[in-house]
């Protein structure tokens, strides 16, 4: 999810050829309301307000079932670590 205008993303999907719709969190309402947004950097800054880097594990029923994500916006969730959680989920639901 990111707060990108409609059509930059529709650009990003079709040069991508991604396999996954992407969203957009209009005026940021999404990365406020989860409390995500890197305030760090001074505003005019190019990372001033992007959000902190994560990923939400959605179960099929809608509901998030896990949440990772890392302070600054160079870094990832360590996958191993997302895989891990996700897989002792699967096998103590």
């Amino acid at each position: 999810m990111t707060y990108d205008e409609q059509e930059t993303l529709k650009n990003f999907h079709g040069e991508q050829q991604l396999g996954f719709p992407l969203l957009q969190d209009e005026n940021a309402q999404h990365v406020n309301a989860l409390g995500i947004r890197d305030l760090d950097y001074p505003p005019g800054s190019n990372a001033y307000g992007i959000p902190y880097p994560g990923m939400f594990w959605v179960g099929i029923d809608g509901l998030v079932r896990a949440k990772f994500a890392v302070p600054g916006f160079r870094d990832r969730p360590p996958l191993d670590e997302v895989h891990k959680t996700i897989s002792k989920t699967l096998s103590n639901p």
